[in-house]
């Protein structure tokens, strides 16, 4: 009877061992080093919703209290070379704690699919427009934007736009959630005199690890907030009237605005290293259909009565944030 003998120390071996030694020890410094003092946080209000279950069979639907539901529809267009995983789109804003966990999602399919044997992923080929496209699946690469604005807060108008959202927006339909993401970036399109900081990220990651990813990245926006006194998720609403947002006229303070989108197409995304390209990149956001977009986040802070970030703050909470 032969006895077992150990595993051959091949490359694959000694890849998955050294991505698997290197992912924990990267993440603890980068979520040092990247994640803002619960002492600078401030109240704050939520609105989203979104989708990415894979179902082709199901008409697309968004409900209960998180990202379930299903959708309809895919990437057409033919096929093409397989590849286990895809590289993320950088570039705007340097990277930080979004770059990182859309590294992070990518490296750890590239570990399944060793784990695996090196087997082949989603195919992957080019569709108009130098577009990534899956041959025929519903499940291709989700590309994911986050655009992070500095206001003075004399743009108290802003607010009051987003408090109106999240009493009137639908959450638990793509077609609100797309009307959302429309009303959302002509709020901050419309105060361009008020723009101080601005930071544009976007990465494109395999959707096998999309809704993870999307998750880690507004778990750690929100985690900037206080609390959440104004809340509109999925369909389900809250408000805390009894600390409620007052009027200040402290215009030297900030508001700090983020949109976090979750899309299937690849989006012409200019970053926000000036106000012209933090405007052209508001306005392709906007343009994501219903049919593309899968998830949307909008979260802000201040939103308690009397509270304001002051530069410091502002930046603390957000380092990423560069001046206009």
């Amino acid at each position: 009877m032969a006895l077992p003998t150990r595993p051959t120390c091949g490359p694959s071996l000694t890849l998955r061992r050294c991505l698997s030694w290197l992912a924990v020890p990267v993440l603890a410094f980068t979520l040092l080093v990247v994640h803002p003092s619960p002492s600078w946080a401030a109240s704050g209000g939520r609105i989203g919703g979104g989708s990415f279950r894979s179902a082709p069979s199901m008409p697309r639907s968004y409900g209960g209290g998180g990202y379930g539901g299903g959708y309809r529809g895919g990437y057409g267009g033919g096929g093409g070379i397989g590849f286990p995983f895809l590289i993320p789109i950088f570039g705007f804003g340097g990277g930080g704690l979004f770059g990182f966990l859309v590294l992070m999602a990518v490296v750890g399919l590239l570990l399944n699919a060793v784990r695996g044997g090196g087997g082949q992923g989603p195919a992957l080929g080019t569709g108009r427009g130098g577009e990534l496209m899956g041959g025929g699946r519903p499940d291709g690469p989700v590309t994911i934007s986050q655009v992070q604005v500095g206001l003075l807060a004399s743009a108290r108008e802003l607010q009051t736009d987003l408090r109106r959202l999240a009493g009137s927006s639908d959450t638990s339909r793509s077609a609100g959630l797309q009307v959302l993401l429309q009303e959302t970036t002509l709020a901050l399109l419309r105060h361009p005199d008020l723009w101080v900081y601005a930071n544009g990220e976007v990465g494109q990651v395999p959707f096998a690890s999309a809704e993870a990813t999307f998750n880690r990245l507004s778990m750690a926006e929100r985690s900037k907030l206080q609390r959440e006194v104004t809340s509109n998720v999925a369909g389900q609403r809250y408000s805390d009237a009894s600390v409620a947002a007052g009027d200040s006229d402290a215009s030297s303070d900030f508001i700090a605005v983020t949109l976090l989108v979750a899309s299937r197409n690849r989006i012409n995304f200019k970053g926000a290293g000036s106000a012209d390209q933090l405007r052209e990149s508001l306005q392709q956001l906007g343009a994501v259909g219903a049919d593309n977009l899968l998830a949307i986040e909008v979260i802000w802070q201040p939103e308690g009565a009397g509270e304001v970030l002051s530069t410091e703050e502002l930046l603390t909470a957000y380092p990423q944030l560069q001046h206009l």
